[in-house]
C-alpha cells in the first residue's frame, strides 16, 4: 500500500511547479503514509547561488517560533547526523550517528512539549552546492510507521530534487544517451540492489557494474548514485513503476 502512495506522490512531485504546491503535495503524503508533519530545508552553499534555499513545514507554529526565536538550526543534532548518513535514519539512531550532548536532548524534549513526537530524516547531500532535509514526524506520543520507510525515502529524495527546480538551482543536463547495460545497472541500483547483487543478476562482473554506473554518472554530471538515480526518474530513462510494482511483488 505505501508503494502505491509513493508512486502516486512521486508524479505529483515532479509536476510541482510552486514552493505552495510543493508544501500541499508533502502534507498529503506525510498524512497518507501515517505522520503527522513534515519539513524540508534546501541550502544551497555554492558561491554562484545568492539563493538561500527552501524551507517549508507545517510543524506546530509554537515550535516553529521557539526553533526561529532561538536560532536552533546551527545547533540541531538532526541537521549534524544528516551530515553523517547518506540514507533516511530515524531519530532514535541519532546517538550512533553523533555524539549527542546534554543540550541535543535538551533540545528534543522541548519540541515533545511542543508536539513533535519521533521522527523520519532523509538527508541529501549536494557536492559543491550544498545540502537538503525532508523529515516526516509523529506527533507526540505517536508511533514511527517503520514499513513505510522506504516510501518515505523515495518521496523524501524527490522532494528535494523538485525544490531545487522551483528554487532555481536544479542542473538539468538533457537526457544523456546511456547504453542498455548502463541503464540495466542504472535501473538495478535504483531498486536498491549492490553492484555484486547486479552482477549476479546481469552475468557481469562487478567491475564492470561500477564502471558503467560511473560512465552514466559522467555523462550526467552527479558525484553520486542517489542523484543519479533521481536524473534518471526526472528524465524517464527509468520509471516509477520500474522500481515501486518491482518492489511492491515482493523482491
Amino acid at each position: 500500500m505505501s508503494l502505491n502512495i509513493a508512486e502516486e506522490i512521486a508524479s505529483e512531485l515532479v509536476e510541482s511547479d510552486t514552493e505552495y504546491a510543493l508544501g500541499a503535495v508533502l502534507a498529503r503524503a506525510s498524512r497518507r503514509l501515517g505522520f503527522d508533519h513534515y519539513a524540508l530545508s534546501l541550502e544551497m552553499g555554492s558561491p554562484r547561488h545568492d539563493d538561500p534555499g527552501v524551507l517549508i513545514h507545517d510543524y506546530p507554529e509554537e515550535w516553529a517560533k521557539i526553533y526561529v526565536a532561538f536560532d536552533l538550526a546551527g545547533r540541531d543534532p538532526v541537521r549534524r547526523a544528516c551530515d553523517k548518513s547518506f540514507t533516511g535514519f530515524e531519530w532514535g539512531a541519532l546517538d550512533r550517528l553523533i555524539p549527542m550532548t546534554r543540550g541535543d536532548r535538551q533540545m528534543l524534549a522541548v519540541g515533545l512539549e511542543c508536539g513533535i513526537g519521533d521522527g523520519y530524516t532523509v538527508p541529501r547531500h549536494l557536492p559543491g552546492e550544498g545540502r537538503g532535509t525532508c523529515t516526516f514526524v509523529v506527533r507526540t506520543g505517536g508511533n514511527l510507521p517503520r514499513p513505510v520507510f522506504f516510501a518515505a525515502e523515495i518521496i523524501g529524495a524527490l522532494a528535494m530534487a523538485s525544490a531545487q527546480r522551483i528554487s532555481g538551482n536544479f542542473r538539468s543536463p538533457g537526457k544523456p544517451a546511456l547504453s542498455d547495460r548502463q541503464r540495466e545497472c542504472l535501473l538495478w541500483t535504483a531498486r536498491g540492489k549492490t553492484a555484486v547483487e547486479t552482477a549476479i543478476i546481469l552475468g557481469i562482473s562487478p567491475e564492470t557494474v561500477v564502471q558503467h554506473l560511473k560512465l552514466a554518472r559522467e555523462r550526467y554530471d552527479v558525484h553520486c548514485r542517489q542523484s543519479l538515480v533521481l536524473y534518471a526518474l526526472f528524465d524517464g530513462l527509468i520509471g516509477f513503476d520500474d522500481i515501486f510494482r518491482w518492489r511492491g511483488k515482493g523482491h
